[in-house]
């Protein structure tokens, strides 16, 4: 069982520590005490919490995809020559960074402040753990 403090949790859900605080009194979020005697919680409780808080705005794509990992925001920056560009998207909490063609820009009318979907199809995705975590 992973057990999480507070302040952690806190951080991973965007929240005040207040605010899992209030989450554990009224039972939505089940403690405990670590070896140290600090107060955690139970990382597949936390887990569950975050997937069913997960506010995404909706897509504006009407379109059917295989993808799976769509972040839809909001374009920050545009830097291009005449052959490639890149574009950096704002999704929730996310930076998504793209790089592509200029004349896909243009095509696709990427300028800072649009709305955009970064749309994720990859067979190697990367996931790292910290140091000393099972």
């Amino acid at each position: 069982m992973s057990q999480i403090r507070i302040k952690d949790a806190a951080g991973f859900l965007g929240v005040s520590d207040d605010t899992v605080r209030r989450w554990i009194d009224n039972g939505t979020l089940t403690a405990s005490t670590d070896d140290s005697g600090r107060m955690v919680v139970d990382g597949l409780d936390l887990a569950r919490l975050a997937r069913e808080n997960a506010l995404a705005p909706a897509d504006p794509a009407d379109t059917a995809s295989s993808a799976r990992n769509r972040f839809i925001g909001l374009v920050t920056s545009v830097l291009s020559d005449p052959v490639m560009s890149q574009v950096e998207l704002q999704c929730g909490p996310h930076r998504v960074v793209s790089l592509m063609s200029t004349e896909a820009v243009r095509e696709l009318g990427l300028v800072p402040g649009s709305v955009a979907v970064a749309v994720v199809k990859a067979t190697t995705v990367i996931v790292e753990t910290p140091r000393g975590h099972p």
